[in-house]
This record gives C-alpha cells, structure tokens and sequence, in this order.
C-alpha cells in the first residue's frame, strides 16, 4: 500500500467507524460492534467500496490501538484495589468467573476444536466488557446506584483475572513444545510481570520523577514511549504486548502524573482502539460467521443463562432485593475488547480458523444483546416475583442517605462518569434497596 493510499484508508476507516457510530448511537447501540461492522462492510470480503485489501495493512495501527486500551486500564487500577474491595468483592468476582469461565472452557470442549482453543473461548465467554457496561451504566443514568459499585468491582476482578489469564495462556497458545519448553516460557513471562509489579508496588517515586514533565507533549510522548517500549519487551520475552502496557499503565496509575497522563490518553485510546476493532472486522468474512451461526447462537444463550445465574447468586450473597438483583444479573451481559485481544492472539497463533469469525459474530450478538438486556431489567424482575422467593426475604440494614450529587440524574459528560464509576467500584458495597 503506497503512502497515499495509507492516508486515503485510515481517513476512510476513521469516518466509516465515526459515521456507523453516529447511526447506532441514534438507537442506542454501542460503538465497539459498530467499529466492526464498518470494517466488514468495507473490506474484501463484501461486495462495494472496498477501502483495504488487506487487514495486515492495518497491522502496526491496530496493535497501538490493542497496547493504548490496555495501557489505558492499567491506568484506572491501583494495586490496593481488591483489598480495598473486601472478601464480598472478590467472592462476587470468583462467581461470575467460576460460572463463565468454567462454561466457556466446556463449550469449547463440547466443540471439538483442540484444547488451546477451547482455552481461549473460556476468556471469550469468561469476561465482560469493561467499555460496554460502563456506557451503559452511564446512559442508564446508574452511577449514583449502590449496585453499582458491586458491577464495576466484579468488572474489577474480572480485568485481573484477564491479565494473569493472558499471560499464562500465552506460551500455551503459542505452541510451546512440550510441558519443559511451557514451564520455561511461563517462567519468562510470570518473572517479568513480577519484575513490573515490584515496580508498580516499590518504584512510583522514582518512576514518577523520571517522567514528570509540566508541558503536555513531552509527557505524552514520555509515556507513550514507555508502554510502546515495554510491550516490545514483553512480546520478545513471551508475554502479550497488552499486558506489558497494562502493567505500565499500573505503574504510572500511582505517580503525581497518573491523573493527566488518564486524561491525555484518553483520546489516543478511543481513536487507536477504533482502528483495532475496524481492522478486526476487515479481517472476517461474513460467510464464515453464517457457518458458525449455531455456535455462535449458542454460545450467547449461555453465557445470558449463566450471567442471570450469577447476577443473582451475587444479589443473594449481598442481600440485595429484586430489582437491583435484576439489574445486576442483567448489566455484564456484553462482550467486547476482551474477546477480540484473545481473537488477536488467536489468529496469530495459528488456531483453528473457524475461530475468528466464531469470537466475531459472537461479540456483535453480546455487545448489542447486553445494552438492551440491561435496559429491560425490569422484565426479569417481573419474572423473578413471579417465580416467588428466590431472593432472601430478610430486610436489609437501612441504607445511608445518598449524596444528592449521586443521583441518576445529574449524570456527569461519559470520560468523567468513566473515572466515577470506577473509582466507586471499590468502595464500602451495602445492600441498600429491597423489593
């Protein structure tokens, strides 16, 4: 692809994924299935204007954007987080995982594609999209909830749990050879994450000196060379470049700077990330997700099934009636950026290729589904009452006056209310509304 060919295309893929995301904002619908569907629809694989012939043109691009949505989270954590959080959190989290996770990894046995990829689909089904249930969290106009430091602190665990995942399931994907050459490769990747989180717990201080610039650009161009830097490393020393991002983002979280080097990367992230998930879209046939429809179908059934299970077994745990248990059950539901990096790591491991198109349409389904599923909450409420009596009956201590600032609606503008809910997720968790 010559010079301005490359402009003419990135030009195009920036305003096809502006132009859907506008259309689909118009009914709801949230941007990461809409960032796909343009590559899709403009890629080679369908008939029209085709802006790029090839998804590998894209390549560098789309792994900035993968190594900024990491880099990004890492940001929004401090390393106290699930302490912070209390054993409620991290049982609520171990549900939604054991349920998810554990089907996930028996669906893909259940297929018949190979043990490897029966290991990734149990990421795919396992984790939630941190993007989507924040949006729709905001939209909903939820933040001032109590449950809502319940969802975001399981979406807490759950981001976690995707980074050591990521990192153990690296040299199994990649096709180390034998049980030795695995123990070597996880050895590699587990000593150097370990080396970057003794520097996110011991080396703030020194970091933060080191990066420390008043002007913007100089601090933009410091961090962004530092996670770049350290995602190379990590990717030569077996672990996903991702990751290596997302253990700077841990480590810059704690310095003075974190709070405007989040707000600086926060339009590089959203930009990048839409080149990552056009590019992703560029890379599927359409026909390929009709063949795996069935799958396809059944793997979102199971995993709205085991959500409402968890949802609910969550309310129990914390002593939360039915409507807020509905809300919960329902608001996880959407997959998105998670599943499309472990797409990524697939395709570049050379996995079966049926998986690809499969983690496509699965996402396209879920992140539509679960918006629309948290929206009408209201309908498995109605359902629960019918049922009679699966939540505990007992009455809840009395809830603490909210601030009136928390009220649905004085919703703050979406980067802000990203922040909030957030750094809300965390916080003392009590079972305020009962039906």
């Amino acid at each position: 692809m010559g010079h301005a060919d490359s402009l003419l295309a990135m030009g195009g893929a920036f305003l096809a994924a502006a132009f859907l995301a506008r259309l689909g904002g118009r009914i709801g619908l949230p941007t990461i299935p809409l960032f796909m569907l343009a590559g899709i629809l403009l890629g080679p694989h369908t008939p029209g204007l085709v802006i790029v012939q090839d998804a590998h043109d894209f390549e560098m691009v789309s792994a900035l954007g993968l190594v900024l949505l990491l880099f990004y989270l890492g940001l929004e954590f401090h390393l106290d987080d699930l302490k912070d959080g209390g054993r409620r959190l991290l049982t609520a989290g171990g549900i939604y995982l054991v349920l998810n996770v554990g089907a996930g990894l028996g669906f893909g046995f259940a297929l018949g594609w190979g043990v490897r990829e029966a290991l990734v689909l149990a990421g795919v089904l396992g984790i939630s999209s941190s993007a989507i249930v924040t949006k729709v969290l905001i939209d909903l106009g939820r933040i001032g909830r109590p449950e809502t430091r319940l969802i975001l602190g399981v979406i807490v665990v759950e981001d976690i749990f995707l980074a050591l995942y990521l990192a153990a399931l690296q040299p199994v994907i990649s096709g180390a050879q034998g049980v030795g050459d695995m123990v070597l490769q996880g050895s590699k990747a587990f000593g150097f994450l370990l080396l970057l989180a003794a520097a996110a717990r011991y080396g703030t201080k020194l970091v933060g000196r080191l990066i420390a610039a008043r002007d913007n650009e100089l601090l933009v161009i410091s961090f962004l060379g530092v996670a770049v830097l350290v995602a190379g490393v990590s990717e030569v020393l077996g672990v996903a470049d991702a990751i290596g991002a997302f253990m700077v983002g841990l480590i810059l979280a704690g310095t003075p700077s974190g709070p405007r080097i989040r707000d600086l990367v926060h339009p590089l992230r959203d930009a990048f990330a839409a080149i990552f998930f056009f590019a992703f879209g560029l890379s599927i046939d359409p026909g390929d997700i009709v063949s795996v429809v069935g799958p396809v179908a059944a793997a979102a059934a199971l995993t709205l099934v085991m959500n409402v299970l968890a949802g609910l077994l969550v309310a129990r745990v914390y002593g939360y009636g039915i409507e807020p248990a509905a809300e919960i059950a329902t608001t996880l539901v959407a997959r998105g950026e998670f599943a499309l990096i472990l797409a990524a790591m697939a395709a570049g491991a050379g996995l079966d290729a049926r998986l690809a198109p499969f983690i496509a349409g699965y996402v396209l389904v879920l992140a539509v589904l679960g918006p629309i599923a948290a929206g009408r909450a209201h309908l498995l409420a109605h359902a629960l009452r019918a049922g009679q009596g699966f939540l505990p009956g007992r009455t809840a201590p009395a809830p603490e006056p909210e601030p009136e600032h928390a009220a649905p609606s004085a919703a703050p503008e979406p980067a802000e209310a990203e922040r909030q809910v957030r750094c809300c997720a965390l916080g003392p968790i009590s079972p305020t509304r009962k039906s």
